[in-house]
């Protein structure tokens, strides 16, 4: 899984910058080499933080089956509040804002 062409949507494009979609995209790579199988759908909620006068980009990932979940936290130039979805489905891998769904 995931290891096909890739593809974003036009809202993807529009609104989350190229490095965080890398890292999201390098964030499934790293997984396929920790996890015996990948769930067709893996989820990143992107939500921005802030700890004692510093802002930063939360990111969750996670998959339903098997079960996984990981938090990142980032410094990036630009934040947002989003869920991702990336889907697989076989032929393509697909990047997604939730709504696009």
């Amino acid at each position: 899984m995931f290891d096909n062409n890739k593809f974003i949507t036009k809202g993807i494009h529009e609104n989350i910058t190229l490095a965080l979609q890398l890292f999201m995209w390098n964030c499934i790579d790293a997984l396929k080499e920790h996890v015996n199988q990948l769930d067709h759908l893996q989820v990143f909620e992107l939500s921005k933080q802030r700890s004692d006068d510093i802002f930063y980009q939360k990111i969750e990932h996670k998959q339903e089956i098997p079960q996984y979940f990981k938090t990142y936290n980032l410094l990036p130039s630009e934040m947002i509040d989003a869920k991702v979805f990336v889907i697989d489905d076989g032929k393509y891998s697909t990047m997604m804002l939730a709504e696009e769904y």
